[in-house]
């Protein structure tokens, strides 16, 4: 990866970000980082911010204890806050705050408050500014995400096949749908950049059936792409077998043993992603500092499956996959979303 230095396109790409989440001059935004947080990345949105005109300010917090029994990645449940009174005194008095936390707010305890005060918060992912370059959010990307949130939160029913042999079903009634394109310009809202992506957090019990990795999809906790089949079996949305011979399934049964919690071994998400421009090949240009795999989880066409917390079916954990599936063939109510990896337009 080239030097962690600031360019002039990097401050550029975040000006424009800043500009679709309707950034105002004069307008106070709060830059959340922790004290691991990626300094290059802090110093981008401050720029940006006074290009707008805006009123930026730090708040960095110390980078929390490891309590967690195995190496913890991408959970989108930050532990920086910890409840601080003056963090979250200022956070809500931000009308704006920019994200930069290692694994970000979107699923963590101090979330609804902030949101309730009417915050509006964009995660930047923590990847290195190269990537996020490439996928600064166009305008055009918001009406198809939202077009299929629509149809998720319709269905009554997900299907999911590959040729791999996944043989997914997903009760989707009462299921909560969201979905990101980017940018946040609505108060009490939360979106993430990169974006793209649709997906709906089932009910408890909901997901039943047989789930095969093949080589080529991403493990992004390991940050590393599946080398041979992994084959899950889900029973009432929780992963009740993990078969196949390769380091893969090893370190996936390894891993999800050592929480000691069942609640790491269900389904937390299920959606597909739907950028264009994002990569599937992009693990293999950036080493695991540099990034956070949040363009594959947005790579158009994948069926995005992810276990751990769900606090919509009253399930909170640290322990945590994102895994991109690719070549499937997603169906809502018998009518095809994506069909073997490629989106349905």
């Amino acid at each position: 990866m080239r030097d962690d230095r600031i360019e002039p396109q990097w401050i550029e790409a975040f000006e424009a970000v800043l500009r679709l989440c309707k950034a105002q001059h004069g307008e106070v935004v709060c830059l959340l980082a922790e004290s691991q947080s990626r300094p290059l990345n802090i110093d981008l949105a401050e720029l940006a911010a006074h290009r707008l005109g805006c009123r930026p300010f730090r708040l960095v917090v110390p980078t929390p204890r490891q309590s967690a029994p195995v190496p913890v990645r991408s959970t989108g449940a930050s532990r920086a806050l910890q409840g601080h009174p003056g963090a979250l005194a200022a956070l809500k008095a931000s009308s704006l705050v920019l994200d930069l936390t290692l694994e970000g707010l979107l699923h963590a305890p101090e979330l609804k408050e902030i949101l309730a005060a009417g915050a509006r918060i964009l995660m930047v992912s923590n990847e290195h500014p190269e990537a996020l370059e490439r996928l600064v959010p166009l305008p055009a990307d918001e009406a198809p995400v939202k077009a299929a949130v629509k149809r998720a939160r319709a269905a009554q029913r997900m299907t999911v096949t590959s040729a791999a042999g996944t043989d997914l079903t997903v009760d989707m009634a009462g299921a909560i749908t969201a979905g990101v394109w980017g940018w946040t310009d609505r108060p009490g809202t939360i979106a993430h950049w990169p974006g793209g992506v649709v997906v709906s957090f089932p009910r408890a019990g909901t997901v039943n059936g047989t789930l095969v990795l093949a080589p080529g999809d991403a493990n992004l906790t390991f940050k590393r792409y599946i080398e041979s089949p992994v084959r899950l079996t889900l029973v009432d949305d929780h992963v009740t077998a993990i078969e196949g011979a390769g380091v893969d399934a090893i370190a996936m049964r390894e891993y999800l043993a050592a929480w000691g919690d069942r609640a790491a071994y269900a389904v937390s998400h299920v959606g597909w992603g739907m950028n264009p421009r994002a990569r599937r090949e992009a693990l293999l240009a950036y080493g695991a500092r540099d990034t956070n795999g949040t363009e594959l989880r947005a790579a158009a066409g994948n069926f995005l499956f992810s276990t751990g917390a769900n606090e919509f079916a009253g399930r909170f954990t640290e322990g945590h996959f994102d895994i991109p599936v690719f070549g499937c063939t997603i169906a809502l109510d018998g009518e095809p979303v994506v069909i073997e990896g490629r989106l349905v337009p």
